[in-house]
């Protein structure tokens, strides 16, 4: 379980951790497959954590009862909810993301925070986007606190994880318009329009896009920073900006 924390370990099992009622009741939900369900009655917050176990049980899970102190060492949140779930990873190709129409995809490029990360997810799901799309990860989608941070939505969301030029080949052709987001356009980004199929890319909060994605770009966008004070946002407030000033256009 410790050793799940650990990327390598991640990826050479195809094991990942989940933590939390919320995150678990989602990973079921969306038909993850639970190899391991541990629980520890002592630390339930609610009512309901039961359910969880006996749902993972009849899904084929083997439940484990655990008592406070090892279930502590295993947790990795600081206050632990009494569940914790041992899942297998799930397909994140590009070949399984489906489009709607007007498809709205969030793309993402190196981004280093798993709590940005999961954030972005959590953005996009709340906005309705089709999918999110992680272009050269530097952080791991199935890291914990991606999941932690994006409370599940990323068993909600599809996610598809791809080289920067593969991620550029399939959304041009799937006809999407890539508009990206850096300080340096002369575009605010309320005036790009978002109501036709669209990919919204945003980079790094170090480096910020590479150039093959300013190469592929379409459109261009600021956000207006009046404050003077800084020169960049939050990479995963930008995000949300972007995603719901979409949502603005095609709500009118």
């Amino acid at each position: 379980m410790l050793r799940l924390r650990n990327r390598r370990e991640r990826r050479e099992t195809g094991l990942f951790l989940v933590e939390g009622f919320r995150e678990i009741r989602r990973a079921l939900d969306a038909g993850v497959g639970i190899e391991e369900m541990w629980f520890c009655p002592e630390l339930y917050l609610g009512t309901s954590e039961g359910e969880i176990v006996d749902r993972s049980a009849v899904a084929g899970a083997e439940t484990i009862q655990a008592s406070d102190a090892p279930f502590r060492r295993m947790a990795y949140r600081d206050r632990p909810e009494g569940l914790l779930a041992v899942c297998r990873q799930f397909d994140t190709s590009l070949g399984h993301i489906s489009l709607g129409e007007p498809a709205l995809v969030l793309v993402v490029e190196s981004i280093e925070k798993p709590g940005n990360l999961g954030t972005m997810i959590r953005a996009a799901g709340a906005a309705g986007a089709d999918a999110v799309v992680v272009a050269d990860p530097t952080t791991d989608v199935f890291n914990p606190n991606v999941v932690r941070s994006s409370l599940g939505t990323c068993f909600l969301v599809p996610i598809a994880v791809a080289a920067t030029d593969d991620a550029i080949g399939w959304l041009t052709s799937k006809g999407l318009r890539i508009c990206v987001a850096t300080p340096e356009a002369d575009t605010n980004h309320w005036e790009a329009p978002m109501r036709e199929p669209t990919a919204l890319v945003v980079g790094s909060e170090q480096y910020g896009l590479s150039p093959a994605f300013i190469h592929a770009t379409d459109i261009a966008v600021r956000i207006p920073m009046p404050g003077g004070v800084i020169d960049s946002l939050n990479a995963a407030t930008s995000a949300a900006i972007l995603l719901f000033e979409a949502v603005r256009q095609r709500l009118l």
